[in-house]
């Protein structure tokens, strides 16, 4: 796997993080320990989804990207983001994108 990817993906990641602190997603305050090990899809009986996505998926690709292990195969985020960003009021549409980009690099 060509380490461009890796970078491409790192600064999509970054640009995630960015864009959730600009619209106040981004939590200072991580939560329980047993809320972060739920076995359900995007901890979704646990975690909003914005929580999953800052303390589940960014920290697990900035770990895969840092320590040079195998990407996913595939990952397609994006949906879910789109769905579950329906309710907040937010301006949501940048990190949708961000995720399809994100979505798109992994599938590559």
């Amino acid at each position: 796997m060509g380490s461009s990817k890796y970078h491409r993906l790192a600064d999509v990641l970054l640009q995630i993080e960015a864009a959730m602190r600009q619209q106040s997603m981004w939590s200072e305050q991580q939560p329980e320990r047993w809320r972060l090990e739920s076995i359900q899809p995007f901890c979704i009986d646990t975690l909003s989804f914005q929580q999953w996505l800052q303390y589940i998926f960014l920290v697990r690709m900035k770990e895969i990207i840092e320590t040079g292990q195998q990407l996913p195969s595939c990952c397609d985020i994006a949906p879910m983001a789109s769905e579950s960003f329906k309710q907040l009021e937010q301006h949501t549409d940048g990190i949708v994108h961000l995720l399809i980009e994100c979505d798109q690099i992994i599938a590559s």
